[in-house]
């Protein structure tokens, strides 16, 4: 019965969203598929964190859409998400909240799904909020170089301090819904996992995530294989296969080892 509820209820999420062009078709059959997992297996718990997750991106994104229009070019994808973002934020949690099914006394699990969603809401909450940083960005691995917005692997004090929230957000509602009693430390392990987990991403940027370069506009974008004016983009450095959806992925991942082996 719970899995049906949960199945429902996912499917009215990810219908709302879509209505709302916060999601693409893909993406919300995709959210169905988490929804439903992390709905109908966790429970309200698990759905809690999901959903402050989901709903917070999607209204920073809608809120500061003027403000990243021009940096549109820059973003492999629009505000819509389809289903390989919806799998690069939310796959790893659903992971987690299956597999409370067969570990449902573990404490470890509730962990590692917190961390995972931590982390991805810390990344997007510094993606939409350091557009309003009033100067540009520094990259990570060389803080002398200033670079455009959103540019990967640019930070900001702005940007910095919004993933700091955004992972906060996650970890106090840790506490505050956690299926089981845990002590108020557990959030501040969450913060600090998540906020990690989104500096990793950075990183990722910075280094080895694929990035383009279109002759005609002289800029790097992370589109491919077209950029947005219409001329075909080329290699300039990173990994081709490394997209922004499975660097969004690694966050997550990175952020769960933090929290079960650090």
């Amino acid at each position: 019965m719970q899995l049906l509820i949960g199945f429902l209820l996912a499917i009215a999420v990810s219908f709302a969203a879509y209505r709302a062009r916060s999601l693409t078709l893909s993406g919300a059959i995709a959210a169905v598929t988490v929804g439903t997992i992390i709905f109908g297996v966790g429970g309200w718990q698990w759905a809690v964190l999901l959903l402050a997750f989901f709903i917070t991106s999607s209204a920073l994104t809608r809120a500061f859409k003027k403000r990243k229009t021009g940096l549109n070019e820059k973003y492999s994808k629009g505000g819509q998400r389809d289903s390989a973002q919806v799998f690069g934020n939310g796959g790893l949690a659903a992971m987690f909240a299956a597999l409370h099914y067969s570990f449902p006394d573990s404490p470890w699990v509730w962990l590692a799904f917190a961390a995972a969603l931590a982390a991805v809401n810390a990344d997007t909450w510094a993606t939409e909020l350091g557009v309003l940083n009033p100067v540009p960005p520094r990259m990570l691995t060389n803080l002398g170089k200033v670079v455009e917005k959103g540019t990967s692997g640019g930070v900001s004090l702005v940007g910095s301090l919004a993933a700091l929230m955004g992972a906060a957000l996650i970890g106090i509602l840790a506490v505050l819904v956690s299926p089981a009693p845990v002590s108020p430390i557990v959030g501040l392990w969450v913060t600090l996992a998540g906020f990690s987990g989104s500096m990793f991403d950075s990183l990722l940027g910075a280094t080895i995530q694929a990035i383009y370069y279109c002759p005609t506009c002289h800029k790097e974008t992370e589109r491919y294989p077209m950029h947005t004016c219409g001329t075909p983009t080329s290699p300039q450095r990173g990994w081709k296969w490394l997209d922004n959806d499975l660097v969004n992925l690694g966050c997550s991942v990175f952020a769960v080892l933090l929290i079960l082996f650090v």
